[in-house]
């Protein structure tokens, strides 16, 4: 039996890429929001979550801040906001920007040695 070293138990692992990206159109496939379409505003390819526009929606107690940012003087208000919760990608579908119908992404490459995202099963660029 192999016994780890230090080195190697803090060695950090490569986060798993994501075929969702930043700006991309997705529909919710499960979940409380089951339908709900909506722009990713952001993607945690180590978390394997994402922040989409409009989905899973939180509501949020903040604080009165007095001192505002940077030292101004100019007071938030505090109370209940609404803002958006992140989401497992595994619960969301990419849209098909021509057929506007969920669909899964792949990856083809050019002659160019370039990766290029596409549909599944047609096969059309996004």
């Amino acid at each position: 039996m192999t016994r780890k070293t230090a080195a190697a138990k803090t060695q950090t692992r490569k986060a798993p890429s994501m075929k969702i990206k930043k700006g991309d159109r997705v529909v919710v496939i499960a979940g409380k929001d089951n339908g709900r379409e909506g722009t990713v505003i952001a993607a945690y390819p180590g978390k394997q979550k994402l922040l989409v526009e409009g989905v899973n929606m939180i509501k949020k107690n903040t604080k009165v801040d007095y001192q505002g940012r940077r030292g101004l003087r100019d007071s938030k208000e505090g109370g209940i906001i609404h803002q958006e919760a992140l989401i497992h990608v595994s619960n969301v579908a990419l849209i098909d920007p021509e057929s506007k119908k969920p669909a899964r992404a792949g990856y083809r490459v050019t002659e160019d040695d370039e990766k290029v995202r596409v549909t599944r099963p047609g096969g059309k660029d996004i």
